[in-house]
């Protein structure tokens, strides 16, 4: 994967600036203890009770590859054309009720977090993580007959990195070109609204 460090204001933890969203990968399969590790990061993420509202559905290619394609062809256009390669998709849901059949107001926040922890430990193994909310939900649901009180939210292509010249010119540019994020001032605020920290 070539290397994009993030060019922070102030020093933050290696992983965390490491971590990007590249779209070149390789076919070349991940196993399934591999696997294993990156769901197991994410089932130790905080939640709001511990609910722990996560759910995943873990679509390998070379383990299942007529239920792999099932799932991919719920990406969209965009999507599909990037990650012919991609090795494992996961689809991130996140089940919206508590056991008492309550709404859970933060499920989807939870869940959040529980997806980051997924694409750091990948991240931290050296393996390629690009979440996507790009693909039909609505057909997703109908195909994995998903329950009604389980919302999926998006999907993660994880795989080894690939080959940047392979992807075409356009893509090929966002792949080499520098990260950008809002500066903090932009984004974080010191006791009041729009109060810059």
């Amino acid at each position: 994967m070539t290397p994009k460090p993030a060019p922070t204001e102030v020093d933050i933890h290696p992983l965390l600036a490491g971590r990007w969203s590249p779209r070149a990968y390789a076919d070349k399969p991940v196993t399934r203890d591999i696997q294993h590790q990156i769901l197991e990061a994410a089932r130790w993420a905080p939640s709001s009770y511990n609910l722990q509202p996560w759910r995943f559905i873990v679509f390998d290619k070379h383990a299942d590859a007529p239920t792999y394609d099932r799932a991919f062809v719920t990406l969209v256009p965009f999507n599909q054309g990037w990650s012919k390669p991609v090795p494992v998709l996961i689809a991130v849901l996140a089940k919206t009720t508590t056991p008492k059949g309550d709404t859970n107001p933060c499920a989807q926040y939870d869940t959040g977090a529980a997806a980051m922890a997924l694409v750091l430990q990948a991240h931290a193994l050296g393996l390629c993580a690009h979440q996507m909310s790009g693909f039909d939900v609505n057909a997703f649901k109908q195909t994995f007959q998903t329950p009604d009180d389980v919302l999926p939210i998006a999907m993660i292509a994880i795989g080894h990195p690939g080959d940047p010249a392979l992807l075409g010119e356009a893509l090929r540019e966002r792949e080499w070109a520098p990260r950008q994020r809002l500066a903090v001032s932009e984004l974080a605020f010191a006791g009041a609204w729009n109060k810059p920290f």
